[in-house]
């Protein structure tokens, strides 16, 4: 069983079952009893309990790891005695690998790069080295299934302490000589011939193809990786197609399953997966599972058949977990539901186990009373046992021989090693259960068995036993199971009869085990005295050969059918009659062929209804098949007018079963079906669509898109809204219709509606009461929990959500608030299992939230993850009292225990990969950054700086390039605010000058903007009059546009020409005649962003060219194709506008006019056609789309000037253009239709941006085909760069002067590099500053290196003599990353850090209070550096910073050490308090008691 949702190695398993570590003192102490009659017993003691215990197949050789010790110990004699192996120190032996597919060989791996193999049974090692140490994150071992000397090694190399990446390492010849590297940044590596059932129908590529999963082009995070082959071992790689014409990002998942290979992929902002599907690598098909969805965590591949796969997928919520068997079609791509309410457990284990060996037979548990549990959770289960005959078709429940139900405990009741119930002893079944409706506890359970594959059981034993089966089922032993025991029974008669002997020792059963193919005569035991100080152990060897003499003969065996009906005759099963010769139950012999698998024989059937079941998205109605929805039409029918199709008769012929067909009528015949019956969708007829719907209600108060990924299964375009009224619509079809929502929510009005910031199926509805509803699967069902409290009255979001595990939340409430006694408080509580149960976290608190994971890294230690995942921060008052200052606590176990990391804290923020606090410290204010969550450093400020009286704010800007972009104001008087924006270093401690006197508006809106999809391009807004702003309160506002990360800044060129064809008419140059675009500041709502993830490089504007930004009324639309490098106008006036289909729709809409069309182009704005939507005459409000821009409908809200008394829709469709999907050739661009466009500096010509060239994917303007749902992304570096001054700012205490140049700031002194020496002891020289630094995202390499000068260049002391011979010291890369990453490293690529940010311009506002004490003249306004200090204040969280960085930090194999860290991150577009939203969270409210933006508070506030 593969739980893919949390997988667990066969090590770990057995460590999990066995609870210990193994060390073993070879103490023998001899036969306890050697009567004739009696087994022979040889018992040898132990300290500790075996870690793992490994038989070689076919063979008496027993392997026993010392995990404690780091050693193993082998048996050649079945468990007699046990010695150390040779060859292989002790402490070394960290994992144990035998190879699946050759009995004789088996690897031991160390921690490190030295490691052994044995090709004879473990007798002898041999040493083998690799240059990277076994990878803490994967399967270290993959084999080939038919060459056991191909092997993957999945591995770490490591070329520093915090740089890791993971490699991919291959042996043809069985690892005698060393590993060649096979895949560098590999996420999972395997040959296609993984399993010996596998191929891909060519004989050459079953030898040499090997897939792997590697990181996406440019980026570290999971969202972006990608599968690849290779036929040569990768000298070349290809990506292969995994849905129709694209290649598919986000793989998470590879599983060779018989003859299947399955790939598990997740978009961003879901926990829906999709499954990929090939049996031969070369043709892929994504899995289909009618009416379900299949979740990361949620679904189990099971123990599957050589024809199909069986998945069972969790649908419902962990705390009461149940699932839905499903069994795919002969290709893996179908899959057709068996039965419904499966156990489960929250680890992704499954009660189902198949009898071994018999085709078609399976057990399973279900839910007797699912419904009950679903309201009150897992403890309420009541289980009961089903048993199929038919590979999942029917199933029945388990009876005795009296005619009683039973019930087994199974694979989430697991105790023993090995299969539940069978073995391949022919037909026999054990398990340990009761009878009676339904499953009772394990201690209350007897142990029974079955002798005929499971139709009839009776009473073994009572009590509840481990059992063993042996000499194909000729003996059965069991032992109690309850409590301590000195005895051990056995059967020679399929369970009727049991006799006991004694063990000599009594001792608690651990596990009780045997050969695999259970043919021997000889188990061990390994039991435990329990009290025992020291504890002690045993390892009994238990040999029953002398029990009895004779060896069966034929008169022994029967011809045992494994199916027969109620007269006794032999039934056929898929398909024919299948049967073995079995040793007779009442035979006085053994059968004594050790290692002889039993061998079914078949007798032929001819097909019948019991040959046949219900074929996809088809259900059972009595004896017929029905559809359960619309159906699969067969490409290229349905297309062209026809009324019918030939489709699915509603059955198919079971996968697997081999029935002869007869003449006549087959039931799986294809039948006619009306075209109206199916999903097909109408062809594209080149025209585009539009509906109007009229809604009661005065306003829209909430609406969110729940809005589909790359991996969902489903093509609804689903929006919720909430009107004034309380009143809950939907619409499914991007508000073609809508529908309210009336019976969902048992009657309670609806007070409020919160999207889950993180998982787009998600959303909140609050009522009048306690109970909060829920949806988890985009409003098809709902679900409510109830608070613990009231919402507490501080106006605190009361609902805080988890970044990356949707069942945990915080609730921030209000208790002894009605006492009259003045004690009204918040209080924390916290729940993991989605409202189920409630936890105190902590009392007298202000904010508390989950810190997400960014920069923090993963950990191999899976405890020390849990940790990670459960970081919390919250304010609390001091002693408990809310007269006391707030303290900033955090904890990582839901505060057990916490660690106050400030005293006096103002506020905390998350952005992107940083934590920022702001802490009163006596008379002043200090900022302090953490990139761990535990560790923080003071933000550096110039020193000997008095923190002023009277406090300004800052906010912290939206960040995707690795540094904290801060807006300090240093006006604050109405109608006159502005301040410079500062710009961190890369852990966020130090801060230089980006842009002088940048516009803000009273509520701490800043008009700065980062241009989606393009590293380190962001437009500003600057005030030009600030030293007259303060009296004329008239702002003069021009735009700029720095390219490089804010290292220098640029007017916008304007329009070669105006609507009429002509130059605008302003002279002197750019200073007085450049474009001006109205910013975040003066947006209605904070909707309509300059760009568009989806759409890189396009950018809309509304402004005027001249020498200042003027009023909207003298406003036109301006936009650009090359990132805001070159502009044109593309309408004369105001517009709204909409990217669709990833860029290659756009559409306009008339800003708040009466009208009866929009416009729209098809070719990126170069030709614009109107679309009239209505025959009157409609206001529209705001225009929207799908949050990430690449859905082919759009919708206009607003008002129908004929009916005023309604909220009014106009949804528009332009998916009727083209039916056909865009081609994408990653390997051949040129040869599909995307063009490949490089983003550039206008400065430079050579397309150099941050040290390289970087190449994405555009659609061809003149491709008539469309994007659809996946993420166009990156193609490539295409290369470095050399040095430019674009790839350097200025250093800290350094500003830049009016040449660009970088100068020291008056009375200031350079930073100490020097300090380098010291905290890194290995560094051999420093280099005196130059007044530059590199931009953090730049890779350039050579050319003008302005950071560090030969001539500058001194020795580390005690490094003189490498300084001497090294000349330069070390690199400028190696100086740079030591200076700027002084506290953690952190080395992702910034951009994608803005892909994963959902949100596009919220802001988060610190501080702020009363005027200005500063002027004009002031040198808070030379030097904003300085006025940092001045303007730490009150910090708030927002929606739009979130983020990722690659950070490293974990540990593997108990050294520390770094991987890949991430997750979910962002929130989706949505609107708050009666406005529009047109951006992703965009808009945020500003609480009229506190003056501070909710931010991020506002996404999850319910």
């Amino acid at each position: 069983m593969s739980a893919w949702g949390r997988p667990l190695s066969p090590l770990q398993r057995l460590l999990g079952l066995l609870l210990g570590v193994l060390l073993l003192s070879s103490t023998c102490l001899g036969p306890v009893r050697a009567a004739q009659q009696e087994p022979r017993i040889m018992t040898t003691q132990l300290d500790h309990l075996p870690a793992g215990l490994f038989y070689f197949d076919d063979s008496p050789v027993v392997m026993l790891h010392d995990h404690h010790r780091g050693k193993l110990l082998r048996s050649p004699d079945a468990g007699v005695s046990w010695a150390p192996i040779a060859g292989v120190p002790e402490g070394e032996a960290r994992l144990f690998w035998q190879h699946p597919y050759d009995s004789n060989r088996a690897y031991v791996l160390s921690a490190g790069r030295k490691h052994w193999y044995s090709h004879d049974r473990g007798a002898t090692w041999t040493a083998w080295e690799a240059s990277a140490s076994p990878s803490p994150w994967r399967e270290q071992l993959i084999f080939h299934g038919s060459d056991p000397d191909k092997i993957i090694y999945q591995a770490e190399a490591c070329k520093s302490f915090f740089e890791c990446d993971e490699v991919a390492m291959h042996t043809t010849d069985g690892f005698r000589t060393e590993p060649k590297l096979l895949r560098s940044a590999s996420r999972g590596c395997s040959f296609a011939r993984a399993s010996e059932l596998f191929t891909t129908g060519e004989a050459t590529l079953d030898e040499r193809r090997i897939v792997c999963i590697v990181r996406g082009r440019n980026s570290p995070w999971m969202k972006d990786t990608r599968v690849v082959y290779s036929d040569n071992y990768f000298e070349d790689e290809t990506e292969p197609e995994l849905a129709p014409g694209r290649t598919v990002k986000g793989i998470v998942r590879m599983a060779t399953v018989k003859k299947f290979m399955v790939m598990a992929a997740r978009a961003e902002r879901t926990d829906e997966m999709a499954l990929y599907v090939t049996d031969d690598t070369k043709t892929w098909h994504q899995a289909e599972f009618p009416a379900h969805k299949v979740e990361e965590g949620a679904y189990t591949i099971l123990e599957s058949t050589n024809y199909s796969i069986q998945v069972d997928v969790m649908n419902t919520k962990p705390s009461s977990a149940m699932g839905v068997l499903f069994t795919s079609n002969s290709n893996g791509t179908y899959f057709t539901r068996n039965i419904e309410h499966t156990n489960r457990n929250q680890d992704g284990h499954v009660d189902f186990e198949k009898v071994q060996g018999i085709q078609g037979i399976a057990l399973v548990n279900t839910v007797k009373n699912w419904e009950y549990v679903e309201e009150r959770g897992y403890q309420s289960k009541q289980i009961e046992s089903r048993i199929s005959f038919d590979d999942g078709r029917t199933f029945q429940g388990l009876r005795t021989k009296d005619g009683d139900t039973l019930q087994l405990h199974s694979v989430t009741d697991q105790r023993n090693a090995g299969r539940i119930f069978t073995s391949p002893a022919p037909g026999i079944v054990m398990g340990v259960g009761n009878t009676g409706p339904y499953l009772k506890d394990y201690k209350d359970g007897d142990l029974y068995v079955s002798d005929d594959a499971g139709a009839t059981w009776w009473k073994g034993r009572d009590d509840a036993h481990k059992y063993e089966f042996g000499d194909q089922g000729s003996i059965l032993v069991a032992v109690y199971d309850e409590g301590p025991t000195d005895e051990i029974i056995y059967s020679t008669d399929h369970g009727h009869e049991w006799t006991a002997f004694n063990l000599g020792e009594k001792v608690r059963a651990r596990l009780l085990t045997t050969t695999p193919d259970s043919t021997g005569l000889s188990f061990l035991l390994v039991g435990s005295k329990e009290g025992a100080e020291p504890a002690e152990h045993f390892v009994f060897a238990i040999d029953f050969e002398g029990l009895s003499a004779r060896k069966c003969d034929e008169r022994d065996f029967e011809k045992w059918y494994a199916r027969v009906d109620e007269d006794g005759e032999a039934g056929c099963l898929m398909g024919h009659k299948q049967y073995f010769r079995r040793r007779k139950a009442d035979a006085s012999c053994f059968i004594k062929d050790e290692f002889a698998d039993p061998q079914p024989q078949f007798e032929e059937c001819e097909c019948a209804d019991a040959d046949f079941e219900c074929d996809y998205n088809f259900v059972r109605d009595g004896k017929d098949c029905v559809p359960a929805g619309p159906l699969v039409v067969p490409a290229g029918q349905c297309r062209k007018g026809e009324e019918s199709f030939m489709g699915s008769s509603g059955f198919r012929l079971i996968p697997g079963d081999d029935c002869k067909r007869t003449g006549g009528a087959q039931k799986d015949a294809e039948v006619e079906r009306p075209c109206k019956e199916s999903a097909a969708k109408p062809p594209a007829d080149g025209k585009t669509r539009h509906a109007m719907s009229h809604i009661k209600g005065d306003q829209v108060a909430d609406f969110f898109y729940l809005e589909r990924t790359e991996t969902s299964a489903g093509d609804d375009e689903t929006i919720l809204m909430r009107t004034d009224r309380g009143q809950i619509f939907i619409t499914r079809n991007h508000g073609e219709t809508w529908e309210e929502l009336k019976d969902a929510f048992g009657g309670d009005k609806i007070t409020g509606m919160r999207h889950h910031p993180h998982f787009n199926d998600m959303v909140f509805f609050t009522t009048e009461s306690l109970k909060v509803w829920y949806t988890t699967n985009r409003a098809e069902t709902f679900d409510w929990f109830e608070a613990p409290m009231d919402a507490n009255r501080q106006g605190l979001p009361a609902l805080r959500l988890h970044p990356t595990n949707k069942n945990w939340m915080i609730w921030t409430g209000a208790v002894e608030c009605g006492d009259g006694k003045g004690s009204c408080h918040s209080l924390a509580s916290y729940s993991t299992d989605r409202g189920d149960h409630w936890e105190t976290l902590l009392r007298y608190v202000g904010r508390c939230q989950f810190i997400p994971e960014e920069g923090r890294g993963r950990s191999t230690d899976m405890r020390d993850q849990a940790k990670r995942e459960q970081l919390v921060y919250c304010e609390q008052y001091a002693r408990e009292n809310p007269h006391n200052e707030l303290q900033l606590v955090a904890s990582d176990t839901f505060f057990k225990e916490h660690k106050v990391q400030f005293d006096n804290v103002v506020r905390f923020a998350t952005v992107s990969e940083f934590i920022v606090v702001a802490a009163k410290e006596k008379d002043s204010m200090k900022a302090a950054v953490s990139v761990d969550g535990w560790t923080f450093a003071d933000a550096l400020f110039p020193p000997d700086f008095d923190f002023p009286k009277q406090q300004q704010a800052y906010t912290v800007l939206p960040s995707s390039t690795h540094a904290v972009f801060l807006h300090v104001t240093v006006s604050g008087e109405q109608d006159a605010e502005y301040g410079p924006i500062i710009k961190s270093n890369s852990n966020g401690t130090s801060y230089v000058l980006a842009l002088p006197h940048v516009n803000r508006d009273r509520n701490g809106y800043v008009d700065f903007e980062k241009v989606h999809g393009l590293e380190g391009v962001a437009v500003a807004n600057v005030v030009d009059n600030v030293a007259n702003v303060r009296e004329t309160r008239q702002k003069k506002l021009k735009t700029v546009i720095t390219h490089n990360d804010g290292a220098e800044w640029d007017h916008l060129p304007p329009p070669k020409e105006d609507a009429k064809g002509k130059r605008y008419e302003c002279d002197g140059g750019l200073e007085k005649c450049s474009l001006h675009l109205h910013g975040y500041t003066e947006r209605r709502g904070g909707r309509a962003a300059y760009s568009s993830q989806a759409a890189v490089g396009l950018m809309f504007g509304v402004g005027n060219v001249g020498p200042h930004l003027k009023g909207r009324k003298d406003s036109d639309t301006f936009m650009t194709r090359d990132g805001g490098i070159s502009w044109v106008l593309a309408q004369e006036g105001e517009y709204m506008w909409g990217f669709g289909d990833q860029g290659s729709i756009l559409v306009l809409a008339k800003v708040a006019e009466p009208t009866d069309v929009v416009l729209y182009s098809l070719d990126e704005g170069r030709k614009w056609e109107e679309l009239r939507f209505t025959e009157g005459k409609f206001r529209i409000d705001a225009l929207t789309t799908a949050p990430s821009d690449n859905s082919r409908k759009f919708l206009l809200w607003g008002l129908d000037m004929d009916d005023k008394e309604s909220l009014t829709t106009v949804a528009l469709d332009f998916s009727g253009i083209t039916d056909v999907p865009c081609r994408l050739d990653e390997e051949d661009p040129a040869a599909g239709d995307y063009d490949l466009w490089q983003p550039k500096h206008p400065a430079q010509d050579n397309h150099c941006l941050f040290g390289h060239v970087e190449e994405y994917h555009r659609k061809r303007p003149e491709a008539v085909c469309y994007n659809g749902r996946r993420a166009l992304h990156v193609h490539s570096i295409a290369r470095n760069c050399s040095c430019t001054r674009q790839d350097f700012e200025c250093d800290y205490n350094y500003v830049r002067q009016t040449d660009g140049s970088c100068g020291l700031v008056p009375g200031l002194a350079p930073k100490d590099h020097s300090e380098i020496c010291r905290q890194d002891p290995d560094t051999v020289a420093w280099y005196e500053p130059t007044g530059y630094r590199r931009i953090p995202l730049s890779t350039c390499s050579g050319g003008h290196e302005l950071e560090y000068l030969e001539d500058r260049a001194h020795a580390c002391p005690g490094h003189e003599q490498e300084f001497g011979q090294a000349h330069r010291g070390i690199s400028g890369a190696g100086l740079f990353f030591a200076i700027v990453i002084p506290i953690a490293a952190a080395s992702a690529a910034g951009w994608w850090v803005w892909r994963n940010w959902d949100g596009k311009f919220g802001r988060i506002r610190l501080g702020e209070a009363g005027g200005s004490v500063f002027d004009a003249g002031s040198p808070w306004i030379q030097y904003p550096v300085m006025a940092v200090a001045v303007v730490v204040a009150v910090l708030a969280a927002v929606p739009d910073v979130a983020g990722r960085v690659w950070r490293f930090g974990a540990k593997r194999l108990g050294v520390a050490r770094g991987s890949a860290g991430g997750g979910l991150g962002g929130v989706g577009r949505y609107t708050t308090r009666g406005s529009f939203a047109r951006g992703r969270s965009d808009y945020a409210v500003v609480d009229a008691d506190e003056g501070e933006l909710l931010g991020e508070d506002s996404d999850e506030e319910v």
